[in-house]
């Protein structure tokens, strides 16, 4: 839903409606972090967000989900400027599920490991 198309053109929209759904999965925070945990990618935005939408898809997929079914997203950065400009990958990623899920993009001082840049936190439904 947009009452406003303001939105649409940075690739989220203001609201979404969901029925029927019987499923719903709350993913914590995915970050640029191995199937160990460890911090990949140090300095490097771009490669943490892929890897973060990587991790995020794991995450989904694990529980019979994909990217279409992600209805909110919430997404931290350390420097919001520097991820606004990497953004494209939330596109290439969420473009081909023709999904432009409810988003909240924070700037923050720093998050739980030291090195990260990025995080992304989803609800998904099915």
């Amino acid at each position: 839903m947009n009452p406003w198309d303001w939105s649409i053109k940075l690739g989220y929209n203001q609201a979404e409606v969901i029925g029927g759904a019987t499923r719903q999965v709350i993913c914590a925070g995915q970050t640029s972090v191995d199937e160990n945990g460890a911090p990949q990618h140090p300095g490097d935005m771009r490669a943490q967000i892929s890897l973060t939408l990587d991790n995020l898809e794991a995450v989904l997929k694990r529980a019979g989900m994909d990217l279409s079914n992600v209805i909110k997203l919430g997404v931290y950065a350390t420097d919001v400027d520097e991820a606004l400009k990497n953004f494209d990958l939330m596109g290439m990623r969420f473009g081909p599920h023709q999904v432009a899920p409810p988003m909240t993009l924070l700037g923050v001082t720093r998050l739980a490991i030291p090195g990260l840049l990025f995080e992304i936190e989803a609800t998904a439904a099915a």
